[in-house]
């Protein structure tokens, strides 16, 4: 069953072998090959290349929620978001007496602001351990808990859509609060080292991809193992034609909980691997055009097709990276318009015209 499944999974395959061999050349050509040769990858294009594999592993998330469960999330912008500031609370704490103000336990910010303790919520993020679990454990619990109440209320449609937005949102402005204790408008920033390894060295650049790298393979994997699993049919299922999958006996509201909440978890490991690489995490993470831009990522790329959503957060990003270079004020009206026409024309995305065009269904 299982090499069945790998034979039929083309793209996928393709997909990961693409995702080793970059982990594998990449860092390579970064750091064996001299500057002037024509082979170096510079240390930006390293950084670039890694912001496109944790939004990768995000579109791959939002695919597994919205492509295969039905449930269209606006509101993966906060579970990344939230796994950025967990990865920003530990990196702010290793700087230590390095900042701008010389404060072993307070960060800059809460120094300028006049803060004389550090709060309950900061404590033990010095530990990288306890970090890395709160990269998991906070955007799965806010998705868990909200999950609970939303699907237990049945809760569905544009409905459910417009209450992850509104979640998303009032997190933006909390956030924005400098009474929170995140950075306020500024968010989290100035990070020095992860782990004692300079953040700005190559080498630690390199790493990183290769961890961004690894962790979309292994999220690929996860992911496909899932779907094509008895709770991927059934899941399937619900998308389809959920009044049936009630009736004859499921349990809808658990399979959907389930779901919503490994995609929520993927989102904040995605965010998580952002943050060292980017240098900064702050509220205009959670702003909902965001949300709505992984959306169109997927649907790109080709719902309900896992590496579709890979290929479609490459594909947009890249565009992105490009338009904003050369003219910025028109990149929102091309992603506008990049979204129309594909669902006017392109409703299965880009994999949906590979395979018309390769002969496949």
């Amino acid at each position: 069953m299982l090499m069945r499944h790998l034979y039929n999974d083309v793209g996928g395959n393709i997909l990961l072998a693409l995702v080793l061999a970059s982990a594998l050349i990449v860092p390579t050509c970064n750091l064996l090959f001299p500057d002037d040769s024509i082979f170096h990858v510079s240390t930006y294009t390293v950084t670039v290349l890694g912001k496109y594999l944790c939004f990768a592993l995000l579109a791959l998330a939002l695919d597994l929620v919205w492509g295969y469960c039905g449930i269209l999330s606006l509101g993966h912008g906060a579970f990344f978001a939230l796994g950025g500031y967990a990865m920003g609370m530990y990196l702010m704490r290793q700087i230590g007496s390095r900042g701008v103000y010389g404060n072993v336990d307070l960060p800059d910010f809460m120094v300028f602001l006049n803060w004389s303790e550090l709060p309950w919520y900061w404590m033990g993020f010095d530990h990288f351990w306890l970090a890395m679990s709160m990269v998991l454990l906070v955007p799965g619990t806010l998705a868990y808990v909200f999950g609970w109440l939303a699907f237990r209320s049945r809760v569905t449609g544009v409905y459910l859509s417009i209450i992850t937005q509104a979640l998303t949102y009032a997190l933006m402005l909390a956030f924005f609060r400098n009474e929170m204790g995140f950075g306020g408008n500024n968010g989290l920033t100035d990070f020095k080292d992860i782990l004692g390894f300079d953040l700005l060295s190559d080498n630690t650049r390199a790493a990183l991809f290769v961890l961004s790298a690894s962790a979309l393979g292994g999220a690929y994997i996860g992911c496909r193992a899932i779907v094509n699993s008895r709770l991927g049919k059934v899941v399937i299922a619900l998308r389809d034609a959920e009044s049936r999958v009630r009736s004859i006996g499921y349990r809808v509201e658990s399979y959907k909980l389930w779901i919503f909440t490994f995609s929520a978890v993927l989102a904040g490991i995605a965010g998580a691997l952002y943050v060292p690489q980017v240098g900064i995490i702050n509220p205009g993470e959670f702003q909902p055009l965001n949300s709505i831009e992984y959306v169109i990522w997927v649907a790109v790329g080709g719902r309900g097709t896992l590496y579709g959503a890979v290929l479609g957060a490459v594909l947009v990003n890249y565009a992105k990276t490009s338009f904003t270079a050369i003219l910025p004020e028109v990149w929102l009206f091309a992603l506008g318009g990049l979204f129309v026409l594909v669902t006017l024309f392109l409703p299965r995305g880009v994999v949906g015209l590979i395979r018309r065009k390769g002969g496949g269904t």
